[in-house]
């Protein structure tokens, strides 16, 4: 990049510009993915035009990054989305650190921080080392002289151009009324008024185009660099005895024992066994699921963090210490298994909310990671949990966007519903557009006087009565897929939605079915 330095700051400023472009004054869609994919493309030819190309290693991050990227306008639920939006800035950043080394797959936490660090450093310093060493060069060559004197004949000729356009453009005006109305157009983009937000956004893609000539530039001369931390010694060298540490690992081994002995009797024997006055079996599993998932995360943070510090010198020591370790994690997965199924019943008894889907999915990976690290611990191999936690955060991120979260959630309330239970039509109403082409397929198969039918049109047409009045906007780069098939799924349902009726006067808007039913259209459930 030293010898063609205008490359370099031309591409970074076109991809801040169309930062700009797609993103000012426009609701997300898939300006994303296209963002995304245009990043990659122009630091990909950037480098490859200094005959610098990723490790095939590297290139194992690519279809994780397009997936995640993509799925920012497949889905609306907003926990995919966040996670999709995440996971693609940090494995573009994984990209970046690891470009050329490609020894992302041996990175330890300590080496991902370490490495975080240094491209937030680049980011920030790097492009002005870059210029100076620039300026440095062209001066050395004596180009930089030659360089300057061209600039002056151009602004000269602007100068000259200037009233010559516009005579003749006034000129056309007169002759054309609808070029006229063009040049109008163009003209307004020139008013004073709008001169604030000229100044913010030529600002803010100056600063955009600066980081991402830092990161270009990290990948062309810090990516090769990658001593992997703690392989000759470690980062934090262990400092506590072994005593200590098996003492505080075997007492909370021995309290969780205690507690899956209570789960054993209590809860996994089932219903009958609960006499606690005034507790209903749904009651005492809403009570503790939450709670026991919190226990098997910082069951998790204990084991590793001492697993990270206790010296164990001995053969037998190290037995010891992976004994009550793997004995913990085992204790942990009852509970785990016992939260999973308090969760279970809290749904059966009061159907399923995005938050208990997401507990759901998250459990079943949290159950992977400790099976992981378990493995890891008897393998001797405690560096690679950095890679486990991160392909556990992918798979939960993965399993979110497959599963079609606001999806699952109606299909499961609606089997709740033809099982004799309720069916919540303001929280179905709060759902996204992911739900809608169920929905609406589910509507239009039902029968005429089917209750359900007639509760599932009450949710289409709060989700349609909650848009009325909101500004959508219809640029092509807010497209979203998910909005485009909700609204082709509601295609020709107008005169069935309009037996509907609504009523404004309260918050929340309550409708009125067509068998005489009234619903609200919100409903608030965690």
């Amino acid at each position: 990049m030293q010898k063609q330095p205008k490359r370099l700051w031309l591409t970074a400023l076109f991809i801040g510009w169309c930062f700009d472009f797609l993103f000012f004054k426009h609701s997300p869609g898939i300006s994303f993915a296209i963002y995304v994919v245009l990043t990659l493309l122009g630091g990909y030819i950037l480098l490859g035009l200094d005959g610098l190309h990723p490790a095939p290693k590297s290139l194992i991050l690519l279809p994780f990054i397009i997936y995640f990227a993509v799925m920012t306008f497949f889905r609306q639920e907003p926990l995919s989305v966040f996670l999709s939006v995440i996971l693609t800035l940090f494995l573009m950043a994984g990209l970046v650190i690891t470009y050329t080394g490609g020894q992302w797959l041996r990175y330890s936490l300590a080496d991902y921080f370490a490495r975080a660090l240094d491209l937030l450093g680049s980011v920030v310093a790097r492009p002005v080392g870059f210029a100076s060493e620039t300026r440095r060069l062209i001066n050395d060559a004596g180009e930089f002289q030659k360089g300057s004197s061209q600039i002056w004949p151009v602004l000269r000729g602007l100068l000259f151009a200037i009233p010559v356009v516009a005579f003749f453009a006034a000129l056309l005006s007169s002759a054309d009324l609808i070029f006229a109305q063009h040049l109008n157009n163009i003209v307004t983009l020139f008013r004073l008024e709008n001169l604030a937000e000229y100044i913010f956004r030529v600002i803010y893609i100056c600063v955009l185009g600066y980081m991402l000539a830092g990161v270009y530039l990290h990948a062309a001369r810090r990516s090769a660099e990658e001593k992997l931390l703690g392989l000759e010694k470690p980062v934090l060298p262990p400092f506590l005895g072994f005593t200590e540490s098996s003492m505080v690992l075997g007492s909370v081994v021995v309290l969780f024992t205690l507690f899956v002995l209570v789960q054993f009797q209590y809860f996994f024997g089932g219903q009958a066994n609960i006499h606690l006055d005034g507790y209903t079996y749904a009651d005492y599993a809403r009570q503790g699921f939450g709670e026991l998932v919190t226990v098997a995360f910082f069951a998790l943070l204990l084991f590793l963090g001492l697993s990270s510090i206790t010296k164990r010198d001995a053969a037998h020591q190290l037995k010891i210490f992976s004994g009550l370790g793997v004995a913990l994690l085992a204790l942990v997965g009852v509970m785990l298994v016992s939260a999973y199924q308090r969760l279970v019943l809290y749904e059966s008894a009061y159907g399923f909310t995005r938050l208990r889907t997401y507990t759901n999915v998250f459990m079943v990976w949290v159950a992977v990671l400790l099976a992981a690290v378990v493995l890891l611990e008897l393998l001797r191999r405690q560096r690679a949990f950095a890679l486990a936690a991160l392909l556990a955060a992918l798979g939960f991120a993965i399993s979110l966007t497959i599963l079609n979260v606001d999806g699952f959630i109606l299909a499961r309330n609606v089997a709740r519903f033809q099982q004799g239970q309720d069916l919540d039509v303001g929280y179905l109403a709060s759902l996204s557009s992911d739900a809608v082409p169920g929905m609406a397929s589910l509507y239009q198969s039902q029968p005429a006087d089917s209750k359900l039918r007639d509760r599932l049109g009450a949710v289409l047409a709060c989700m349609r009565h909650n848009e009325t009045g909101r500004t959508r906007d219809t640029a092509w780069q807010s497209f979203h897929l998910s909005d485009y098939r909700a609204a082709q799924a509601m295609t020709g349902m107008d005169a069935a939605l309009k037996l509907y009726q609504f009523d404004d006067t309260n918050w929340p808007s309550s409708v009125k079915t067509p068998l005489g039913e009234k619903f609200d259209c919100y409903s608030p459930v965690d």
